[in-house]
């Protein structure tokens, strides 16, 4: 068993202690992901913009280990208003490849740098 810290400039630096990824046994955890910009470290405005830019982050995630959102099993949608919920879910559409990985959207009381939406992952590698 074999444990892998995946670490990339294509996604935010974590602002914590975790990883942004960690890959196991063909599986990759991917930490959540703020609608953060990773060149300027600033979160951007409004949930269609954050969306996809935690969706792009997510993204080079994956990249770094050779994987795609084809790859994706499950995700984990967490957001402060789930009103807001159509927004981000069209926005999720255009990303997501068919068939759909399995996902869960939550509403929390609050998420960090006042974030309107954070989107985590797990994804397999084909064998």
């Amino acid at each position: 068993m074999s444990r892998n810290v995946v670490v990339t400039t294509a996604a935010p630096a974590a602002i914590g202690p975790y990883s942004q990824a960690i890959e196991i046994d063909g599986f990759l955890f991917c930490s959540g992901q703020l609608g953060i910009d990773p060149a300027t470290g600033q979160l951007l405005e409004g949930i269609e913009a954050q969306t996809e830019r935690a969706l792009v982050n997510l993204e080079g995630v994956l990249a770094a280990v050779g994987l795609t959102f084809g790859d994706v099993v499950k995700v984990n949608v967490f957001m402060t208003d789930l009103g807001n919920f159509g927004p981000m879910n069209a926005i999720y559409t255009r990303h997501i490849v068919a068939p759909a990985p399995a996902r869960s959207t939550v509403q929390v009381a609050a998420l960090p740098l006042k974030a309107m939406v954070e989107i985590e992952a797990i994804a397999r590698k084909s064998s």
